[in-house]
């Protein structure tokens, strides 16, 4: 039998050994907690460390680089580096990307271009006309454009013409960061008003600009001023703005004045239709004036002095087989113009009133039928309406002393193919019969190649 201390012992023993294998296992917890909260710590600090060489690093760089391009004889205080830019922007963060365009044409003109002109309207000058005879160089782009910081972005592109002229056609910075759809551009940029103006010729779907683009806006209107846009957050398109400008620009004219010579408003809506087609919508209003807005009418001098508000609505409608357009796709576009002038006509050392309501449209299409083929047609008309003319009104000059001005609806018909061998490079043939002046018809023969070089952004819807 057991002796009764022989039995305590026992059981004693019993209850102790669990209670000191729990007190083991708890110790053993306890170091590993203690072990990973080491581990976290270290990585912590060392992630920290590495994030911290980073940022010294881009910002050396970022100094190293802005020093160098604003060197000069004399010390240079170099401002610290902003942030770094967001990663889709690391690209070309302080080196911009450089493009150039190579245009040139050949034309085969039926009737003397030195003699040409839209019957009923007011001499744009500018990018006006068929253009020279046989061979000519045509416009090319220089381009640079790059990332400024988080915030800006900006871009120059330099007009290279035939005639060994250089002139810029946009020089802007605009905004990157800001909230809720904003955006901002100033300088001179290509005006959003319409839908062709805000694209640069290389990517047009014929040679030349439509007669309405000719008669009303010169070519393409270019404000130097301020943009602003505001897109909705919506699935929809829904795209708002605004232009303040100096109003140099035809229909408007230098003027030596303050504050604002030109402002537009435009709004843009647009949206898929299935799988393979989307389209969109514009109305743009544009307010400017001149002073002494000059053009020579049979060896002497004429003035419009006035305001001008052009109306411009737009659409296109674009077609792929599932969105998919390397094989084939069609493109419908028009645009009708209506412009509005009021003021004074001087001539001869005399003034008088005038006014007139002129519009013009353009309906063109293109499809590419098979991959790199494409072919398209285009026809222009234009209203000159009855212009108000005081001195003629009034007697004191006949009508034959504004023979420019006579009531005309000038018209003509485009037809084009080309070929793309690559994104890079594209020749086209395009015919065109141009009615622009009363009794002459003007059969027109194009040859045309464009060739890009360098990084190109992506072309606009």
């Amino acid at each position: 039998m057991f002796k009764p201390t022989v039995l305590c012992a026992a059981l004693a023993a019993a209850l102790i050994t669990p209670l000191s294998a729990a007190a083991a296992d708890d110790k053993e917890l306890a170091a590993i907690r203690a072990q990973i909260r080491e581990m976290k710590v270290s990585y912590e600090a060392r992630l920290s460390a590495l994030e911290q060489r980073l940022q010294e690093a881009q910002a050396a760089t970022a100094q190293a680089q802005n020093a160098a391009l604003t060197a000069a004889p004399a010390p240079v205080e170099v401002a610290p580096a902003p942030a770094p830019a967001p990663a889709a922007a690391a690209s070309n963060a302080f080196n911009p990307n450089i493009s150039l365009v190579l245009g040139g044409t050949y034309a085969n003109l039926s009737q003397d271009p030195d003699k040409y002109r839209l019957q009923g309207f007011f001499p744009a000058g500018g990018e006006t006309g068929p253009g020279r005879r046989g061979f000519n160089l045509g416009e090319s782009e220089l381009t640079m454009a790059a990332n400024i910081d988080p915030m800006f972005s900006g871009q120059l592109t330099f007009a290279l013409t035939g005639e060994d002229t250089v002139g810029v056609e946009e020089a802007f910075v605009q905004t990157r960061a800001l909230a809720n759809g904003l955006n901002l551009r100033a300088g001179r940029f290509l005006s959003a008003v319409g839908y062709l103006n805000n694209q640069h010729a290389h990517t047009w779907d014929f040679v030349d600009a439509p007669l309405a683009y000719q008669a009303f806006l010169g070519g393409q209107y270019k404000p130097d001023g301020l943009q602003a846009k505001w897109l909705a957050p919506t699935d929809t398109l829904i795209e708002i703005g605004a232009e303040l400008g100096s109003g140099g620009s035809f229909p408007g004219n230098a003027r030596n004045k303050n504050g604002i010579g030109a402002a537009t408003v435009f709004a843009h809506v647009g949206d898929d239709i299935g799988d393979s087609g989307s389209w969109r919508a514009g109305l743009s209003l544009l307010h400017t004036g001149a002073a002494d807005r000059t053009y020579d009418e049979l060896g002497s001098p004429v003035a419009f002095s006035g305001s001008a508000h052009l109306l411009i609505a737009d659409a296109i409608y674009k077609w792929a087989p599932n969105g998919n357009p390397t094989q084939q796709n069609f493109k419908l576009q028009g645009e009708y113009l209506r412009r509005k002038e009021n003021g004074a006509l001087a001539s001869g050392g005399a003034s008088g009133g005038y006014d007139s309501t002129q519009s013009g449209w353009y309906l063109q299409g293109a499809y590419q039928f098979m991959p790199g083929w494409r072919t398209g047609l285009r026809y222009d008309r234009l209203s000159s309406g009855t212009s108000s003319i005081g001195l003629v009104d009034s007697g004191a000059l006949p009508l034959a002393a504004f023979p420019t001005l006579a009531a005309f609806q000038p018209s003509r018909t485009s037809m084009m193919v080309d070929y793309s061998p690559s994104e890079f490079a594209r020749l086209r043939l395009q015919l065109a019969r141009d009615t622009s002046r009363p009794g002459v018809t003007d059969n027109q023969v194009f040859l045309q190649y464009i060739m890009s070089l360098g990084t190109h952004a992506a072309h606009a819807f």
